[in-house]
Order: structure tokens, then sequence, then C-alpha cells
């Protein structure tokens, strides 16, 4: 067919070092997405809950969660860096800068940081940073990823390897609270289902979240369209029933945010997912697996400016088809054990 004006997606080859991509389209984020977000994965956080209780606490209403914006502006990312993907491999370098209230329009941009070809020469590692701006320009969303991208053509010569080095961890001086000084008076913690604060949590201490949940087929469909998420291994069954799997993959960030959902039990008063500091899918989840999840408190921190509000450092664990009553990881030898399918660094903001 000649002259086609449809998108087949960039292969490996597609990218240069230093390319800029404008994602189209902006989306403009809505109570009905939020309502949405809701029934797909269960959030009980007070301050996405309820307006009342974030307008008590400093907030004009209550924002986004922010896995929602997370992903929205991942969902932007996908026609151009992942259509073509086998696996999202990892995340790092990651921050949420300004909360998201209903209304905004997000858009997304990234910036390729890195190429690598694998030694199979049919596919390749593309490292990129991506950032979500609201309508006025604002930040409100930064974060690098790196995805694996089938190769067009097996013998096309690779581009000179580039692996950007990445922090492992945010610097909590870079940690955007996302909120003028809380009125911690009026933090209710009989209204936000937890009785514990900053300093309640102590550096490896571990937290068994206890509830799982099943994955449906039609929700991690629904999610996926929800974040206009185009990438073929997760909503295209025609063409993955001939792939590696025979399914579809339940795209990655539908796993971030049950375990999010599902550590309220434990970590209830961690409103606000500041950073991702790094974290890999470990292993495929698809549809009909039950997630569970648990956090080990890695780090304290105080946070540069703020009395009022202190940061942990959160290892957040997904589990499937399993409970955590082991608090499953590693094995003895290095790998991660049987069942592990999110391994997720980040920093969470508690109120003090």
């Amino acid at each position: 067919m000649t002259g086609t004006k449809t998108n087949a997606g960039n292969f490996f080859e597609d990218f240069r070092f230093g390319q800029i991509i404008i994602h189209p389209t902006p989306r403009t984020v809505t109570d009905g997405d939020v309502a949405l977000y809701t029934a797909l994965y269960g959030s009980r956080f007070a301050v996405q809950s309820s307006d009342v209780f974030a307008k008590g606490i400093g907030y004009p209403r209550a924002p986004l969660d922010d896995m929602l914006t997370f992903h929205v502006v991942f969902g932007k990312t996908t026609p151009e860096i992942s259509l073509n993907a086998i696996a999202n491999l990892g995340y790092a370098n990651g921050r949420f800068l300004k909360p998201v209230y209903p209304g905004d329009t997000l858009s997304s941009v990234s910036e390729v940081i890195g190429l690598k070809e694998n030694s199979n020469r049919e596919t390749g590692t593309v490292y990129v940073r991506s950032t979500g701006r609201n309508q006025d320009g604002d930040v409100v969303l930064e974060y690098c990823r790196w995805v694996m991208v089938r190769k067009r053509d097996k013998a096309s010569p690779a581009p000179e390897a580039i692996v950007p080095k990445l922090p492992e961890r945010v610097d909590p001086a870079d940690l955007a609270v996302a909120v003028p000084p809380l009125t911690v008076s009026n933090y209710d913690l009989a209204l936000s289902g937890s009785p514990h604060r900053w300093g309640d949590y102590a550096v490896g201490e571990k937290i068994d979240h206890v509830d799982g949940m099943t994955l449906e087929e039609a929700e991690h469909q629904t999610a996926t369209r929800l974040y206009q998420n185009t990438a073929k291994v997760h909503f295209n069954l025609h063409t993955e029933s001939k792939g590696r799997f025979g399914k579809r993959i339940v795209y990655g960030g539908v796993v971030i945010s049950l375990v999010r959902a599902l550590s309220y039990n434990g970590l209830g008063n961690a409103f606000h997912l500041a950073a991702i500091n790094g974290g890999r899918h470990v292993a495929p989840t698809f549809a009909g697996d039950t997630i569970y999840a648990w956090s080990e408190i890695l780090e304290k921190s105080d946070i540069p400016g703020r009395n009022d509000v202190g940061a942990l450092r959160v290892r957040m664990v997904g589990v499937k088809n399993m409970d955590c009553a082991e608090l499953p990881l590693k094995t003895p030898a290095g790998d991660y054990a049987d069942g592990v399918v999110l391994d997720l660094d980040t920093w969470l903001v508690l109120p003090r």
C-alpha cells in the first residue's frame, strides 16, 4: 500500500539520541476520570476522595490521584514510544511536581536520552525522559523510563550505544509536596482512616497490606483505553494471541495503581506520591490474576523548609496469586521470588 496516512509507530531504528517528541493529543481530565479511576482501583486516600478534607488541610479542592496524573501523561507517550514495544522495562527519577485538578489539560513531551541495541539484533532498548505539563505550561510530572522496542529490520545498523546514568533516588530536597503548608490541626486521623503519622514508621519496618484484588479482563482493558494507551500488547488480542504469551499483557501502570490502592491499609496517611526513585515490572500480569502488596520503609527524611510533613522512602512490592505473609521478594540466589510482579521504590509524603 502506498500513500498511507496512518501511524505504524516507531521502531528502534526510528529513534535518535536527543530527539524531542511532542505527543498528541492534549487531554482535559474531568470528574468522570476521577470516578472511573476509583471504580477501577478502589483507592481510599482521604485527600483525593474528599473536597472537604482536602480544603481543610490547604488544597483548593481534592486533587487527582498522583497515579491518575501519571497514567494520562504516560498514555500520551505510547503511540510514539511504545506502540511497537515488547515490554516497558523500568522507571527512574520520577517527580510529581504540581497537583492536577479536574478541568486541567495535560500534554506530554519526551526526549530520547539513550539507545542500545539488544544482542539478538531484533530489538533495542530506548530510554526517554517524559514531561507532563498543564494548560499553563507548568510541569506537573517528569520521569524516565526505558522500553524494549522491536526493530523493523534485523539487519539495519545499530546506533552508538548510549545508556544514561540515572540517580539511585530523588534527593529529598528536590521533592515537591505540592500543597501550601498543611493545616495539620485540621488533618483528621479518624476521617483519614489511619492513626499513623510520619513519626510512627521506622526504617526497616515491613508492612503486609493484607488485602488482595483480582484483576478482570474488562477492567484492565477499560483502564488502557481510559489513558489512551495504544500499545498493542495491552489491547489487541488478535495480534497478541500469536505472541509469546498468547494473550494480552496488563499495562504495568494498572498494577502500580492496584498496589498503591492496596497500600492504604497500613499507609493510609501517605496522601502524596512525591517521587518514583526507580522500579521495574518483574513479571507480566494477566486478567484473572489476584494482586497483593507489601511495603518496606527504606529511609525517612525531613523535607527542607517543611515541619508539617515528612517523607518516607518506601519499597512497594506487588505479588500475584499468593498472599504476602512471607513478604516474598528475592530468592537466596538473588533472583526475584515467584509471584513478584512489581518492585517500586518511591517517596511518600505523610503529615507529622
